[in-house]
């Protein structure tokens, strides 16, 4: 099985050594307030996924063979929808082949986990019809795993693709704030303010780098969970616009307020609704196939590419057809395509977690 997850990474080991420096910025000759990210269910010229190889993770080729062909299952499903491009090292292209659809296409840039929303490029358009990318610097989570060809990936795709890379002054992840492409970010304090990614920061000055890297005007802070999972409890496995002001947020049918992650959960949905947001909860699945304590079972970790919301299925049958229901109202005309993605669940992670959207102009 595997020797670490996202969620116990932190169980009984230190922090590990920095990740390798990301090459030089690039410099933007338009200004970054005239860019913002626009919203997920906007269309999209393609979809960024990476391929899993680390031994550090997996140290059972059994297991990683299991993770590998989920995230071919998901590329698979999106390519049905939108061009995929899954970045790998070369040596791994045969292997990966047997497992994907004709329809992906192969980028010859090294990885070493599937994290593609937390390593991946988060682009930003112009009303001019510029395309840049804003650069979160990524390393490995404040460096609890070592990622050196993931902490390059964001240059990479910069270079090939000939678009500015943007520095933002901030260290941390997509996969911790989620936007609504209309001015508005949400973030749990615990993934940002913290010192393993931004140390001498204040929480209004993270704030402040966070609206210009989304080009928002506004963020709404909950505390979230320090120290109890790799990602510090990242914002899109429990709450996700669906449309400008609309949350759709996954919360356990029947809390334990002793749990850390229980309680964070509470508190952001009260703080979003406080906020004025329309919120709909969805139930987290009560019969499961994985019933591991540190399994992350988020129907909210779901991807939208055009024309389709990818999600996941965890064999609850009630739950699962609920949040089908609620995807399917919150996305009308888009098709609603479920997965077996429990691979990814067990190592704390989603379908969201595994990509990373590149925005049409």
């Amino acid at each position: 099985m595997v020797s670490l997850t996202r969620r116990n990474a932190l169980s009984g080991l230190g922090a590990i050594g920095a990740t390798a420096m990301l090459g030089p910025s690039v410099a933007s000759a338009v200004p970054p307030p005239l860019f913002r990210v626009p919203p997920e269910e906007g269309p999209h010229e393609l979809t960024f996924m990476q391929w899993p190889v680390t031994r550090y993770v997996y140290d059972d080729p059994y297991y990683l063979e299991e993770v590998q062909q989920t995230i071919a299952d998901i590329a698979n499903a999106i390519a049905a929808f939108e061009p995929v491009v899954l970045l790998m090292a070369p040596e791994h292209r045969s292997t990966a082949q047997r497992m994907l659809s004709s329809d992906v296409e192969i980028w010859d840039i090294p990885t070493d986990d599937l994290w593609a929303r937390d390593a991946g490029p988060l682009f930003v358009t112009s009303g001019n019809g510029h395309r840049a990318i804003h650069h979160l610097q990524f390393n490995g989570w404040g460096n609890k795993q070592p990622h050196p060809n993931d902490g390059n990936i964001a240059a990479a795709i910069a270079d090939r693709l000939q678009v500015s890379l943007i520095p933002t002054g901030l260290v941390g992840e997509a996969g911790g704030a989620e936007q609504d492409g209309h001015g508005l970010v949400i973030a749990h304090e615990s993934s940002w303010v913290i010192e393993n990614r931004n140390p001498g920061l204040s929480r209004d000055q993270i704030g402040e780098k966070l609206k210009m890297a989304y080009g928002a005007d506004r963020v709404i802070w909950s505390p979230g969970v320090w120290d109890q999972d790799i990602t510090d409890y990242h914002i899109d496995s429990l709450a996700r616009f669906t449309g400008p002001g609309r949350v759709l947020i996954n919360q356990p049918q029947y809390p334990d307020m002793s749990d850390p992650f229980h309680r964070a959960a509470a508190e952001t949905e009260r703080t979003l609704r406080e906020a004025g947001l329309d919120v709909e909860v969805i139930p987290e699945p009560e019969y499961r196939r994985v019933n591991s304590w540190d399994f992350v079972a988020s129907y909210a970790n779901y991807y939208v590419c055009n024309g389709a919301v990818i999600a996941a299925q965890f064999g609850d049958s009630q739950t699962d057809r609920q949040a089908e229901d609620a995807l399917r109202r919150h996305y009308p005309g888009r098709e609603i395509v479920t997965l077996n993605v429990d691979a990814l669940g067990e190592l704390g992670g989603g379908i969201h977690c595994a990509t990373q959207q590149m925005p049409a102009l």
